[in-house]
């Protein structure tokens, strides 16, 4: 993948955050590979606000599965618009995929393809064991019980 120079990041550093990217989302999203670099690109570059600090941005984002899914759709071809790209999930827009960061997040966008589906599996499966883990503890306090059928 090519890049172009702009005023804020070299074609270097895109390359380096496309790096990061593709390492964060092949690892299921762990915190050990969310880098400083990627939450700025995120925040300044993507239309995503900075939720105070890159551990506020992970935690909105990453300790609950249906936050993950609603995150990865800014990335998911499956829900782009007419002209190709997804809408940015805080703001409703898609020009954060223009401009002089267009090629970035054209490519962060392909790449996310890659890991999409088993990533939303993945959170999605989180989310109902921390829901079914949460109603037991709530019919606990309350003396009762349950039984899940599949």
């Amino acid at each position: 993948m090519e890049f172009t120079d702009v005023k804020f990041m070299s074609a270097r550093e895109k390359a380096q955050v496309l790096r990061q990217w593709e390492t964060f989302l092949r690892h299921g999203c762990k915190w050990e590979y969310f880098t400083k670099a990627l939450y700025h690109h995120l925040i300044q570059h993507c239309s995503f606000i900075a939720h105070y600090d890159r551990a506020g941005f992970y935690g909105t984002y990453f300790h609950n599965g249906e936050d993950t899914v609603r995150f990865l759709g800014q990335f998911d071809t499956k829900k782009a618009e007419a002209c190709g790209v997804p809408r940015s999930v805080e703001y409703g827009d898609t020009w954060w995929v223009s401009g002089d960061y267009e090629d970035i997040n054209r490519a962060m966008i392909e790449v996310a393809g890659q890991y999409i589906p088993q990533l939303v599996e993945g959170a999605r499966e989180s989310q109902r064991s921390a829901d079914i883990l949460r109603a037991r503890a709530l019919l606990a306090k309350h003396g009762l019980g349950m039984s899940i059928r599949k």
